[in-house]
């Protein structure tokens, strides 16, 4: 545990601040894959002419959606929508592969932003399809990575979210893989899971768990406070599948008071006492300072850590190999001395400082 001291923003706090404390959660917003996503479209507008074709939201929080919105980006779901040879984004979720290929045939140039863990999950369907299996993904219906998974092999893949629907299955007589689509509640996944294993006692599983840790992380550190609050706050949009997660997990711990908020304008003005704060994977930390401004908490904040994540998603290598060709060319044509290594180092940036550079 440790104590969090915020920069305060221009918003007007709550005054008298009815809030006794805070509790903030941590690790919360951005993960690895969310900060690979937001840079790389980020330097997607910067380097190309206005528009940039995004396939899909990049990352499902609108407030990110919004500021590239601004920036001239154009959002669509259907990518025969792009006019032939504008650049495209295809985003953070995973696309269909015969989504893949008709960007690559539209557009000047592609770059795929898919979270490495979900091109895991990819994987492990094309693999076990391949091999003869009949597989049991549990997703969300119409969730874009649900999506994009299941056509990767949509003749061997059966998707549930329910007990019913685990119930409602067949008895393959194929061999059975089980696997998940990354943003689930590990409660969530844990109790279909059984059920699939239950009925199923052969079914093969990935050696590491599909769930993103970083989804798995931010739901263990709410529970290390929830009990603790008189309210919760959970940052995030509403077809977050990690956000509502938090949102239930919350109410799951006996919280009756939790709030789900795209900003601080949602939020209530009766909040009062213990408040706990935490922030979906894709919701920038701006918008959790802006709350906390807000709270105002009588006696603080205080941070509740309860590991740091220090994974690091580097950008698609496309991209990596155009920006060490443009800076390469830019510091020839200034003299400079070229190595074949230059290049920009994103770690040193956060996604969160970027689009506030972007504003």
């Amino acid at each position: 545990m440790q104590n969090h001291l915020t920069s305060l923003t221009n918003v007007e706090p709550s005054e008298p601040s009815t809030v006794d404390k805070v509790l903030l959660a941590a690790p919360r917003g951005f993960c690895a894959g969310v900060e690979m996503a937001i840079k790389a479209l980020a330097w997607m507008v910067r380097t190309f002419p206005s528009p940039v074709y995004c396939y899909h939201e990049i990352v499902h929080n609108q407030a990110v959606v919004d500021r590239f919105l601004k920036l001239g980006v154009i959002f669509i779901d259907d990518i025969s929508e792009v006019p032939l040879g504008k650049p495209i984004m295809l985003s953070a979720h995973g696309s269909a592969p015969e989504v893949v290929a008709l960007a690559r045939q539209r557009g000047s140039y592609v770059v795929d932003s898919v979270c490495p863990l979900v091109t895991k999950v990819h994987h492990e369907v094309r693999v076990r399809a391949g091999k003869g299996y009949q597989i049991v993904y549990v997703g969300h219906e119409g969730h874009e990575e649900a999506v994009g998974t299941m056509a990767v092999a949509p003749h061997a893949i059966s998707r549930v979210e329910s007990l019913d629907e685990v119930a409602a299955l067949p008895h393959f007589e194929q061999p059975v893989a089980l696997l998940a689509q990354t943003t689930l509640s590990h409660r969530d996944w844990a109790g279909i899971a059984d059920a699939v294993r239950v009925k199923y006692p052969s079914v093969w599983s990935p050696g590491r768990s599909d769930l993103c840790f970083a989804t798995t992380n931010r739901q263990s550190a709410l529970l290390q406070i929830a009990s603790q609050c008189d309210s919760v706050i959970v940052i995030g949009s509403a077809n977050s599948s990690n956000t509502r997660a938090l949102e239930k997990l919350a109410r799951d711990e006996g919280c009756s008071a939790v709030y789900r908020i795209n900003g601080v304008d949602e939020l209530p003005r009766t909040l009062h006492g213990v408040v706990g704060v935490t922030a979906g994977a894709s919701a920038p930390e701006d918008l959790v300072n802006e709350v906390l401004a807000f709270l105002n908490p009588a006696n603080g904040v205080e941070e509740i850590r309860i590991t740091r994540e220090e994974e690091y998603f580097p950008p698609p290598r496309n991209i990596r190999q155009l920006q060490l060709a443009i800076e390469t060319a830019a510091l020839a044509l200034l003299g400079a001395h070229v190595t074949p290594q230059t290049t920009v180092d994103d770690r040193l940036v956060s996604a969160s400082d970027v689009l506030t550079s972007l504003d």
